[in-house]
């Protein structure tokens, strides 16, 4: 059932959970016989995350990272702070960042500079939805579910204001919603 701020549903839960289990294959693919790091970027790809180590058939170890480029914003603020660090040593492991959503790929840039500083045997990067008409800086991703317009969304861990999260599927937010004062 489509939540009353949602305009529309952009990706259903099926068709997300289908995504979710083929780039499950690729991983098991790619990473077949080792024990990598997966760094979950906090709090957006929480959802993705769990789903996704469900469908994986080795056993990867897992880390958060939070690092923040919003606030309470809709758009980038073009400054990306380190919240949260990781506690596990990646120096010679295989990295995989996992993440949400690219758009700017200020985020993605500023973890992947300050992550290969650490040294780590390889680091490649993970994510569900890229909104490649945004981007401001270059980032290769490596693994990528959805290419989207450029439309804000929330839902399956995408927030605004800290809501939306629990959405099962890709909605995009009403902009009555997120241009209102709050």
């Amino acid at each position: 059932m489509k939540h009353p701020d949602i305009k529309e549903i952009l990706i259903s839960e099926a068709d997300i959970k289908k995504k979710v289990s083929r780039m499950a294959k690729i991983l098991n693919k790619d990473y077949k016989g080792q024990k990598p790091i997966l760094v979950s970027v906090l709090k957006g790809s929480v959802v993705f995350l769990c789903d996704l180590i469900r469908e994986l058939d080795f056993a990867p170890v897992l880390d958060f990272i939070s690092v923040s480029s919003y606030a309470d914003s809709t758009e980038s603020s073009g400054v990306v702070r380190l919240l949260m660090d990781l506690r596990e040593s990646i120096v010679g492991r295989d990295v995989l960042i996992i993440e949400d959503i690219v758009d700017t790929g200020l985020t993605l840039s500023y973890l992947k500079r300050n992550l290969l500083t650490r040294k780590p045997k390889s680091l490649k990067i993970c994510v569900l939805l890229d909104k490649k008409e945004c981007r401001v800086k270059k980032i290769d991703v490596d693994y990528t579910g959805f290419v989207i317009p450029n439309k804000y969304c929330v839902g399956y861990g995408l927030d605004y204001c800290q809501m939306y999260r629990h959405l099962p599927y890709i909605g995009v937010l009403k902009p009555e919603i997120y241009r209102k004062p709050q």
